[in-house]
């Protein structure tokens, strides 16, 4: 069952993100303003027909997220936040800038094919023992597969 008083803290989050008042809203999504006004009053419950036409005009908004709060919004925010993380990893591990532009391009894979993104060898800073020029053998932490769909898989080997 949907939570009304959520719904409308989300649909609110939903007219901030996109910088709509209540009036343009309805305009967009081709509903009367009477009807937007009610149901952010609290007073009417969205019918299936409001929430489809949310869906439809704004891609973004995910149909779990919008009912009960489960999920992202935007929808590519956690894969934002992945890559986000992905690209400090590559730039405190001093790998090549031309990897971490490669790994936020409009297709991932596209110039990636015989690319490797971890270098095999690093050099230890912080280690005593190994003089500053002196490499030592990495080993891999987590391998991540990300997929045309924007989905992604992580491996960790034990």
């Amino acid at each position: 069952m949907v939570n009304i008083e959520d719904f409308i803290k989300r649909l609110e989050i939903i007219l901030d993100y996109y910088n709509l008042n209540a009036s343009s809203f309805a305009d967009k999504i081709g509903v009367q303003r009477s009807s937007l006004s009610h149901l952010l009053s609290g007073r009417n419950k969205p019918s299936l027909d409001f929430i489809l036409k949310i869906l439809d005009v704004f891609p973004d908004v995910d149909l779990y997220w919008i009912l009960n709060g489960k999920g992202t919004f935007p929808k590519n925010a956690e894969e934002f936040n992945t890559r986000e993380r992905i690209i400090n990893q590559v730039s405190e591990q001093n790998i090549p800038a031309l990897a971490s532009d490669q790994i936020i391009s409009e297709n991932l894979f596209s110039e990636l094919k015989n690319t490797v993104l971890i270098p095999a060898l690093e050099t230890k800073k912080s280690d005593p023992i190994n003089s500053p020029g002196e490499a030592v053998a990495s080993e891999i932490d987590t391998i991540v597969i990300f997929y045309k769909n924007g989905s992604f898989k992580s491996y960790v080997p034990n």
